[in-house]
């Protein structure tokens, strides 16, 4: 499961809102890259793939991938808009390291 935090939410839904795409979930990944191996996606879908968990925390739905769920698994997607730059933020309990953007993660 992965968890959403209020401000989280509300980033998104206006975010969604703004970009003309309503009713849209967030699809979470993983891929390979960044300064500590892993890095973090995140995008706004409305379309579902072969696979794919879904999970709804919130009031928002979340979708990833098969293969980056494994390295998701437990974390809380949150959003920032303080000192340090504005952003999401993946609080991941699985990550053995991150850098210091916050955007890449090793295991």
């Amino acid at each position: 499961m992965i968890k959403v935090t209020e401000s989280a939410k509300n980033q998104a839904v206006r975010l969604m809102d703004e970009s003309g795409k309503p009713g849209s979930f967030i699809r979470v990944g993983v891929q390979g890259g960044g300064c500590s191996g892993l890095m973090y996606e995140l995008d706004f879908d409305n379309e579902e793939k072969e696979g794919d968990k879904v999970f709804e925390d919130n009031g928002l739905k979340i979708v990833v991938d098969k293969k980056s769920f494994l390295y998701l698994v437990g974390t809380t997607l949150d959003y920032s808009g303080g000192l340090n730059g504005k952003g999401f933020v993946f609080q991941n309990p699985n990550a053995d390291r991150t850098c210091g953007c916050g955007e890449s993660f090793s295991i």
